[in-house]
């Protein structure tokens, strides 16, 4: 029997849908695979893209920054986008983005919003007005003596036409919580295989890649002898983050080892740390086989470097799935707080999380990673 929440009958005949989302590049990276099922199944429907920056302000001097997301770069050259929504940085732009999708009459729209869900959930109705309506369920609170039931909320949310779970019955990875959804939205059947990430580089950002290596005098992957090494020290949160000082002393380390004496290695940092980053890095005595790196320019520009290294150490942010779908191994630096969010790709990922559930990424010894070095051989654990 199917028990999808999306009719059937509203599916064959609606032209186009619209899913918003607070899209992280993580979150994007195993939710492609669930869009791409969709469009699969339902060729004949437009997917809208609705990218709600959490970060919007009135502050303009922020703008120019949030304008920039790196994930417009990806979503710009996923084929079966049709409109994606970014214009959502202040309050001023959301509401020319908002009266632009009004304006569509979408009859189906999704909210995937976990943060602000009765946010959420009005800003679709608003949207949509009568169309089929459905977001992630609201946070149950039990009444207290001093908590009176939210009466507002409730009446929010019976009026969408489906509510999603936060985490669908028995799924543990993400992977596995974003392919549920589709499920019970759509009657998706989403296999394990099928929800690995994978990622299209665009030939002109491989080039570049190469180029930015035969600069560096690195050879190519095919051609080279000695191992290339991703070292990542960076994480939008400080809990989730190596110093850059700590990164270094794990890459000297590394160099004490006879197999990996000879290697090379990229320290990625992000734009607005370049400065410093460079700064320390210039004064380290071993400076030399050590290039340092941020994309700059496009989001492509990770993938791309990512892809022609041998191995990546990375704390716990979206350089680590992407790892996985450039399919080079990882070791990925994680806190106990989100087990779900470990690389699917456990044959070519190795975990090192911290011993205790309080503790920050900043906890975990050189020694632990060390440890989990792959065979460097044949680049197997």
């Amino acid at each position: 029997m199917n028990t999808q929440f999306v009719p059937s009958e509203l599916l064959q005949k609606t032209d186009k849908v619209l899913f918003v989302a607070h899209l992280a590049i993580g979150d994007f990276t195993y939710m492609e695979a669930c869009f791409k099922a969709f469009h699969q199944a339902y060729p004949h429907i437009q997917i809208d893209i609705w990218v709600d920056e959490v970060r919007r302000t009135y502050d303009f001097r922020q703008w120019q920054g949030l304008k920039k997301y790196s994930l417009f770069d990806w979503l710009d050259a996923v084929p079966y986008f049709g409109t994606i929504y970014k214009e959502t940085y202040s309050p001023f732009v959301m509401l020319r983005s908002l009266l632009r999708a009004r304006s569509q009459r979408y009859a189906l729209v999704v909210s995937f919003g976990l943060s602000h869900r009765t946010f959420y959930a009005r800003l679709i109705r608003w949207i949509s007005g009568n169309g089929f309506l459905a977001a992630i369920e609201n946070r149950y609170k039990p009444p207290r003596r001093y908590r009176p039931p939210n009466i507002f909320k409730q009446w929010v949310f019976a009026r969408l036409n489906a509510r999603l779970p936060e985490r669908p019955k028995d799924a543990e990875h993400v992977s596995e919580v974003y392919a549920g959804w589709f499920r019970q939205l759509f009657g998706l059947d989403i296999s394990q295989i099928d929800r690995f990430p994978s990622l299209a580089i665009p030939s002109v950002w491989r080039d570049d890649a190469t180029r930015r290596l035969q600069q560096w005098g690195i050879p190519g992957k095919d051609r080279r002898q000695s191992r290339l090494i991703f070292v990542n020290p960076v994480s939008k949160q400080d809990v989730r983050c190596w110093t850059v000082q700590k990164a270094l002393e794990l890459i000297d380390e590394m160099r004490k080892l006879e197999h990996w004496s000879e290697s090379d290695f990229i320290l990625n940092t992000v734009p607005e740390q370049w400065d410093e980053t460079k700064a320390i890095l210039e004064s380290h005595p071993l400076r030399s086989k050590v290039r340092l790196f941020s994309a700059t320019d496009n989001f492509f520009q990770l993938p791309a470097i990512l892809s022609q290294c041998d191995l990546i150490i990375s704390v716990e942010t979206a350089v680590m799935h992407l790892a996985n779908a450039v399919g080079v191994p990882v070791i990925a630096l994680m806190r106990q707080h989100t087990p779900e969010w470990m690389p699917i790709d456990t044959k070519n990922s190795r975990v090192v999380m911290t011993l205790e559930y309080d503790d920050c990424v900043q906890d975990i010894s050189l020694s632990r990673v060390i440890e989990m070095l792959p065979n460097a051989a044949n680049m197997t654990w």
